[in-house]
């Protein structure tokens, strides 16, 4: 049945177009008797949204602004303008897709480092770290790490205090930059970088929750280049790392299950005793579970678990390709190249299998299905980003939104469920997806940073449901954006 709705912007000629709306969001459902309608041409997203809301259609208690998609495409002006735009007349019938709006990342706050930051991660009761912590995590205790170019690493609060900081490499600490941190638990973290080696630390905190400690329980040798990447699956306890030596490594955080650590990799032991003389530290030293040599003869920038089966990696690298590999055998299974050398990567939990968001050093990122096997596949393109994209963080609360860092100064956010057809100047292959919001670097006192400027790259980027978008980068300052309800709900 079609009903007739009005609109107080409705042009004096009274055109109307029908429209059939959909949605994939299982709350927001339609009943098949209310989903087409005949609205004035020159109705835009919030006469619509109104219309969703009314008491006779969705009937939310309270009103949900909604964004509609047009083949794939957000719906930015009237429907009038988009019928005339695309050469169509007043009697098709328009396929809206209503989603929750998307709401602008609001800046909150920025802390002062001493050097460049190079990694962020979140502790929260929302973050993995927060879930794999168990009754133990209070709630309450958000905290923020932090990886620096000095070869520190350091705890925040929510308020931008610095609870711990890791010693110096002369107490156990790392003895050039930290490019990758991860908090494992809300006792444990693990890190990694120029030095070649992983470190996880033990972290205890006081009752006054103002001052904490860090100490070096176990060093991990196996990489013979600088690490690039560092991932972590809680359930298995196991650190995935890419390193510029193109090989993966699996490696165990438990001093009893991790194998020894080869001989040949060791400090000497000449420099261990006048270490231990010097700091009376003392820290156990094993090799990893398996070293993959996946990329051979090129750097490997990025490792990841299957966010589904732990079982299963993905690996990103300078040579062009995304490769999946089975943990349990150390074998590759399958080989995905692309066109521009790889620097992120991310998977996006969707169905059985994730889609892998590489991100290059082309200015984009290129969407990627595993489990399709060809020569070049991408299932879409993200362009937005004027310089490389170095980090890439998946969305807590959907499986459709990114945030990506880039050399450009910026964090972009993405929504996948916006797609246009790729036009002949970039391919005429697949799809192709633009950023509906872009975090600018900012100081304490709010003014931006230029984006072309000197000191702005992005080095890092970390999105939890409870603290939002924390980014990291050359200004040596940790920030943060909220990122809660940037999908209304």
């Amino acid at each position: 049945m079609d009903v007739t709705m009005t609109d107080s912007t409705a042009p004096e000629t009274g055109s109307q177009v029908k429209v059939i709306f959909t949605t994939t969001e299982a709350d927001l459902q339609l009943p098949e008797t209310k989903r087409q309608l005949l609205v004035p041409a020159d109705i835009r997203r919030y006469g619509l949204s109104r219309i969703l809301n009314s008491e006779s259609m969705l009937a939310t208690p309270t009103a949900v602004p909604f964004d509609f998609l047009v083949n794939g495409t957000f719906l930015t002006g009237t429907l009038e303008d988009y019928l005339k735009e695309n050469g169509l007349s007043f009697e098709t019938n328009v396929t809206l897709q209503y989603v929750r709006s998307l709401i602008p990342p609001v800046y909150q706050a920025s802390f002062e480092h001493d050097d460049w930051v190079s990694a962020v991660d979140v502790l929260s009761l929302t973050s993995p770290a927060g879930r794999w912590s168990g009754d133990s995590f209070q709630q309450g205790r958000d905290r923020i790490l932090s990886a620096s170019y000095d070869g520190l690493l350091r705890i925040w609060n929510s308020s931008g205090q610095v609870i711990a900081t890791s010693p110096a490499s002369s107490l156990g600490g790392h003895s050039s930059s930290i490019k990758a941190a991860k908090f494992l638990s809300n006792t444990q973290i693990a890190s990694a970088g120029l030095d070649r080696t992983i470190r996880i630390w033990k972290y205890t905190e006081s009752d006054d929750q103002f001052s904490g400690e860090l100490r070096p329980t176990l060093e991990l040798y196996g990489h013979t280049g600088p690490i690039e990447s560092l991932e972590y699956e809680g359930t298995s306890k196991r650190i995935l790392t890419a390193s510029a030596d193109g090989s993966i490594g699996l490696w165990s955080t438990s001093k009893a299950s991790a194998p020894a650590a080869p001989t040949e990799l060791l400090p000497s032991t000449h420099s261990t005793k006048r270490r231990k003389i010097s700091s009376s530290v003392s820290t156990a030293q094993r090799g990893p579970m398996s070293l993959m040599s996946v990329h051979t003869g090129s750097a490997a920038s990025a490792a990841v678990f299957d966010p589904r089966d732990r079982t299963v990696g993905y690996s990103a690298s300078l040579d062009h390709t995304v490769r999946t590999l089975d943990l349990t055998t150390g074998l590759v299974v399958s080989t995905l190249a692309t066109a521009h050398p790889l620097l992120s990567l991310c998977a996006v939990p969707r169905g059985t299998s994730p889609l892998l968001a590489a991100g290059t050093s082309a200015r984009h990122i290129t969407m990627v299905d595993p489990r399709v096997s060809t020569t070049t596949t991408s299932v879409m393109t993200l362009r937005g980003h004027a310089n490389k994209v170095v980090s890439i963080a998946a969305a807590p609360d959907n499986d459709f939104s990114l945030a990506s860092g880039s050399h450009d100064g910026t964090v972009r956010i993405w929504d996948l469920r916006s797609v246009r057809p790729a036009g002949k100047d970039e391919g005429g292959i697949g799809g192709v997806s633009e950023p509906v919001y872009m975090i600018e670097r900012e100081s304490r006192q709010g003014k931006k940073t230029s984006v072309t400027g000197d000191g702005c790259k992005v080095f890092g980027v970390a999105w939890d449901k409870t603290l939002g978008i924390v980014s990291g980068g050359e200004d040596k300052k940790v920030q943060i954006n909220k990122g809660r309800d940037i999908f209304a709900s």
